[in-house]
């Protein structure tokens, strides 16, 4: 191409030796999208045409009135460097092209002058640097103009210097504990990096500096996924709770901890799931709820947004448009994706649903008032609340009867093309489109409205069939397209969330429907599928692209009439212990094994679910071992892991603050506000997808594959889905009390249903107190898992609130030994009438 006349010439020889310099820019030619480049709220840019282009507005005043750039650039003192570019405008205009500090006094080594025209121009400029700096900043300052135009900018080189060093993570100490604390009464391990081969004393220490417990190491060998040489810790022993303790080896004392964090993961609970609050599209997020992350409300036709609310398909997909606003902001970017809000919607209420089938669940904990969101003293628990947002969503997306692939579900909606970061969703300037339904969305409303109809009955009835008939809807439309498949070349805009096999989709809302409708069609569905009897508990983990697990789990917690449920009860268990052998094997307690050795995207969701398969083994054995599992689990997210790094924002000394996002990136932008507490950095992820993390991790071992930086989407994303496996696991924890025994139930009860009769039904709960104890004016509490209500109780009187059933026994004292039972009229207005499985007394 030829060089514009303004450029500075460069000799020949020097050129060469340019090309042989190293490389100071990151995704200089943006085929890796935006990241790491950045841009004034005023001047949106996107890649167009493999170009990065930026709309820049009329009647700015100064150069730097808009600015793009890239910064963290190297510079070294008396080295000489060569910028170089391919940009062009619109309109006859002269831009600023600096070489500059990022910070003030933004201090210039270089800052040319290049007259742009509609045709796109090479430039080259060369310098010394007259100062060493890695806060250097790369910055095409674009105001001034009283006409709006739009700027493009491609191959953006600056070469030169010495290579960029090479990146060595802060690991902070030594000794690696989970930073957040442990259960008083459960396992507490830490691990040590060392170079020792032979056991090491340790001490651990109160915040007064005194040695309460104190033993040897156990070495473990190299850690095949750090490369550490790395022994164990284990004062599971110690159990007096406090703050600030420490534990000392080799040397080195690890960061502080408390003992007795119960207190510290109900926070988790709480933060974790009220999150998806401040993650939802279309409503104005409220400073008073959530405050600090206030922000007017994004992608509701509001200018410069073109909106959610009449959102056309792309070219040739379909002729009619959509109302799709709502849901939640899948991740780091703006695009809402049904098969990833599928799974994040189910976790939420498998979290809800989990205290009616777990006896040591505490519902009160996700009642109606308990998190950060507007729908408060509405009579429904906040979670169910939370999910409905997005259940709500995914119906708008589905395609309206009349049309081609009526009942079928678009698969996503999002920009046109990518944005940069940071960018308020009110502030996003691109068109959304629909992109074309596919079986997997359509499943994945099938899945979600069949399991939210169960648990939404008892609090509104209207949506609750609502969300059946969506499901029926969808399901038939699945059966009737099985195998239109979302592509992977798709993703321009937005992810293309591809999945080529959806078998385990139809098995996951097969069981759904099954377990709400007790219907036999569906029930064949699910034995005759292949995942009913396989061995779907891999190493990997279940996510949104393999489903089956979700079914597996519901169908063997939630009550049914499956003919083989003992069978499927006793897989997850069988799963379960798997996971429980990598939990032990691994010297950081990872409950997380690839076959392939390597970390995908997301590993830390992948932990989490591979927790969620232990707990409900617990919960369907009571075996301490599969309890004490998760808790240990825990441990790797929270601190214990070879970058000594808390993956929670909030939680721990040492928490990631500085994940991918466009609308909490404080790292960019110091007037907006880090993560909120709460939220998972997706985690180490062997690919390194993102330019940034390719540059500073290659030849990573798996668990040193990640960067707290807000440039790395491929190891430092949020998610909703992340969160949601992060709640669910959460409150399991938070419901263990301190770690120790569960308490004795002071009652057992035999519950059976008599007679049940065209939706009338006939039940007897025999009471027998088991304790040591009279029960005195004691009442029977239970939860039904479908629509059963109550209408009398002979021997004793009924009160039901949604689901909820509390008994009060005529006979209000029992002795020891003693046993007493009542008889329960009622009626199920649709569903199956499922006995329930979690009952107490007191």
């Amino acid at each position: 191409m030829a060089v514009a006349a303004a450029l500075l010439a460069v000799p020949l020889a020097a050129s060469v030796a340019y090309a042989d310099a190293p490389e100071q820019i990151v995704n200089g030619t943006f085929d890796s999208g935006t990241d790491p480049w950045w841009w004034t709220g005023n001047s949106p840019a996107a890649v167009v045409d493999g170009r990065l282009c930026a709309n820049i507005p009329a009647g700015t005043t100064n150069p730097w009135d808009a600015i793009i750039g890239q910064n963290a650039i190297n510079l070294q003192a008396g080295e000489s460097y060569r910028l170089a570019f391919t940009a062009s405008a619109t309109i006859p205009v002269t831009v600023r092209a600096n070489v500059q500090l990022a910070d003030p006094p933004y201090t210039q080594e270089i800052s040319e002058a290049p007259a742009l025209g509609p045709q796109p121009q090479d430039f080259s400029y060369t310098f010394t640097a007259a100062a060493s700096t890695s806060g250097g900043q790369v910055a095409f300052q674009v105001g001034g103009s009283a006409t709006a135009w739009t700027f493009c900018v491609d191959n953006v080189s600056l070469q030169g210097g010495a290579p960029p060093p090479v990146y060595v993570p802060d690991t902070g100490p030594r000794v690696r504990v989970n930073q957040v604390g442990y259960l008083a009464g459960g396992p507490k391990q830490a691990t040590v990096v060392t170079d020792a081969t032979t056991p090491l004393p340790w001490q651990l220490r109160s915040a007064a500096g005194s040695v309460v417990a104190s033993g040897n190491t156990v070495p473990r060998g190299v850690d095949a996924t750090s490369g550490q040489n790395v022994q164990t810790v284990d004062f599971s022993a110690y159990a007096t709770k406090g703050t600030g303790f420490t534990l000392t080896a080799d040397g080195e004392t690890s960061v502080p901890f408390d003992i007795g964090a119960n207190a510290a993961y109900e926070k988790l609970r709480t933060d974790a799931l009220s999150w998806f609050y401040v993650q939802r599209s279309g409503i104005a997020i409220s400073d008073a709820i959530a405050p600090g992350y206030g922000r007017a409300a994004g992608h509701l036709g509001v200018a410069p947004n073109q909106g959610d609310t009449d959102v056309p398909c792309q070219a040739g997909v379909c002729d009619y448009r959509l109302d799709v606003r709502g849901g939640w902001y899948d991740a780091g970017d703006h695009g809402k994706y049904v098969v990833n809000g599928g799974i994040a919607a189910y976790q939420l209420m498998s979290t809800f649903e989990r205290t009616k089938t777990a006896a040591n669940s505490r519902p009160q904990s996700l009642a109606d008032g308990t998190l950060r969101l507007p729908e408060h003293g509405n009579a429904t628990p906040d979670v169910l609340d939370e999910a409905r947002w997005e259940l709500e969503f995914m119906l708008r997306m589905q395609v309206p009867a009349g049309q081609p692939l009526a009942g079928m579900v678009h698969h996503k909606v999002h920009d046109q093309n990518w944005t940069g970061l940071p960018l308020d969703p009110a502030a996003d300037p691109q068109p959304r489109e629909l992109h074309p339904p596919s079986t997997a969305a359509t499943l994945n409303l099938a899945a979600t409205a069949a399991q939210g109809a169960r648990l939404f009955a008892p609090y509104d009835k209207a949506f609750a069939d609502k969300l059946l008939a969506a499901a029926r809807t969808a399901y038939a439309a699945a059966l009737a397209h099985p195998a239109i498949y979302a592509p992977a070349s798709d993703g321009n805009g937005g992810g293309a969330y591809d999945d080529a096999d959806v078998t385990d989709e139809f098995y996951w809302a097969a069981a759904e429907l099954y377990i709400s409708t007790g219907e036999k069609a569906f029930r064949d569905a699910v034995t005759a599928s292949k995942w009913h009897t396989a061995d779907i508990f891999k190493p990997e983990g279940f996510g949104w692209q393999g489903t089956a697990a979700l079914g597996r789990l519901d169908l063997a917690t939630v009550p049914n009439g499956l003919p083989d449920r003992d069978r499927v009860r006793q897989s997850v268990v069988d799963g379960a212990k798997g996971y429980l052998a990598t939990i032990n094997a691994n010297p950081y307690g990872i409950a997380y094994a690839p076959s392939s050795g390597k970390y995908e995207w997301g590993s830390n969701s992948s932990v989490l679910n591979n927790l969620v398969v232990v707990a409900t083994a617990y919960d369907l054995t009571g075996a301490a071992d599969f309890r004490n599992g998760v808790v240990t689990g825990m441990d790797y997210l929270l601190g214990r892991n070879a970058l000594n790094q808390s993956y929670v924002t909030g939680f721990g000394e040492r928490a990631s603050q500085n994940q991918h996002t466009r609308i909490y990136a404080h790292q960019l932008n110091q007037s907006l506000p880090h993560p909120p507490n709460g939220s998972l950095a997706g985690g180490p992820n062997s690919n390194l997808q993102d330019p940034l993390a390719a540059k500073l991790l290659a030849g990573c071992a798996p668990q040193f594959c990640y960067v707290d930086d807000i440039n790395s989407y491929s190891t430092n994303e949020i998610a909703i889905n992340w969160n949601s496996t992060l709640s669910w696991v959460a409150s399991f924890v938070a419901d263990q009390g301190e770690g120790g025994a569960a308490p004795a139930s002071a009652c057992s009860v035999h519950y059976s249903t008599l007679l049940d009769l065209g939706g009338v039904f006939i039940a007897q709960a025999t009471v027998k107190n088991t304790s040591r104890q009279d029960l005195q004016n004691w009442r029977l509490r239970y939860s039904y898992t479908g629509t059963q209500q109550v209408q009398l109780a002979v021997n004793g009187s009924a009160a039901q609130t949604a689901a909820n059933v509390e008994i009060t026994p005529r006979q209000s004292r029992l002795r020891p030994g003693e046993q007493t039972t009542i008889l329960i009229v009622g009626k199920t207005p649709w569903g199956p009438n499922s006995s329930p499985s979690v009952f107490a007394c007191s």
